[in-house]
């Protein structure tokens, strides 16, 4: 019989419960880093674009231009970067929280990748891999037998 930190016996409802919990807050927190990643990116789009009307409006011998140039390149690819990355995991969130069997699956992998990510997205991705990839989380996912 399953034990908790303190040695009580607790009958398997309440671990299901538990990863019920954490697997609600793997989903919010889902929405919540791709609402905030999104918003990052868009402004980094605006930082581009900004860079950009630098180029049309610097008069001269063009060292200015090739410095705005190389920085609006990097703002724009670096944006457009963070609003994919950031839909995906919106995108991911919900499905999660509905308990969608593919959606486990693509979490896991984005996850992954957020393990990079230093220092929320590291915490984000173990916490998505703890609760997703244990028993019970599994068994949340687990399509009906038909």
């Amino acid at each position: 019989m399953p034990t908790s930190a303190g040695g009580t016996h607790q009958p398997p409802s309440a671990e299901a419960g538990r990863a019920d919990l954490h697997v609600d807050l793997v989903g919010t927190l889902f929405i919540v880093w791709g609402a905030l990643t999104t918003v990052v990116g868009v402004s980094m789009l605006l930082l581009g674009i900004g860079a950009a009307a630098l180029i049309a409006s610097a008069p001269g011998d063009g060292s200015g231009q090739v410095a705005a140039g190389i920085t609006a390149a990097a703002f724009t690819t670096l944006a457009v970067i963070a609003i994919v990355w950031g839909l995906a995991h919106l995108f991911v969130g919900v499905p999660v929280r509905r308990r969608r069997h593919w959606s486990r699956l693509v979490a896991l992998m984005l996850a992954s990748v957020d393990l990079l990510l230093l220092p929320h997205g590291t915490a984000l991705g173990c916490y998505t891999l703890w609760a997703l990839l244990s028993e019970q989380g599994k068994a949340l996912f687990e399509m009906p037998a038909a």
